[in-house]
């Protein structure tokens, strides 16, 4: 469990990250924001990749554990429940978005193709021509793009819309 300081560093941090990037986001201005000392913020975390990682942390553990732990089946289901994912989880997106490297640096470029392509099977089976994968790519690739573009409006107001186009270019 974090402690209550490290978890209100990552808050900050998330925050600064998504408005700033976040190269142009330095410790100093996490820890002023934040009212503590840069030896405090050092405690916690020895440094910006450190922090960035406990970020995305739960981001990766949790898209990994989805397309481990789901079955094939209700493909329906399984993109509300992506949406779903993908939004508790939309700052960090913002983050990688807008600033790219951060996926490279994290090494996280492939493991997200990687995890495109177990929920691609999951929705359509492993025996799917490539205009299907086409799709599912479109599909999955929007919904992700609602998360990012959307991350300031309300779940209700997002997720029906964007969920019922992933079905629809999906032929469900």
């Amino acid at each position: 469990m974090p402690s209550d300081t490290k978890a209100r560093i990552q808050a900050v941090a998330r925050e600064l990250f998504a408005e700033q990037g976040v190269r142009n986001t330095s410790l100093r201005q996490i820890s002023e924001r934040l009212g503590i000392t840069k030896p405090a913020l050092y405690y916690h975390f020895s440094s910006r990749e450190d922090l960035v990682r406990s970020i995305v942390a739960p981001m990766v553990e949790e898209c990994e554990r989805f397309t481990r732990d789901r079955r094939a089946g209700d493909p329906r289901g399984l993109l509300d429940d992506y949406f779903e994912l993908i939004w508790r989880h939309r700052e960090v997106l913002v983050m990688m978005v807008r600033e790219l490297s951060t996926l490279g640096e994290l090494d996280l470029g492939t493991r997200m193709f990687e995890w495109r392509r177990e929920l691609i099977a999951l929705l359509l089976g492993d025996e799917i021509t490539r205009a299907q994968q086409i799709r599912a790519t479109v599909a999955l690739g929007g919904m992700s793009d609602c998360a990012v573009e959307y991350a300031h409006l309300p779940l209700e107001e997002v997720k029906p819309t964007a969920v019922e186009a992933a079905a629809v270019v999906l032929g469900l």
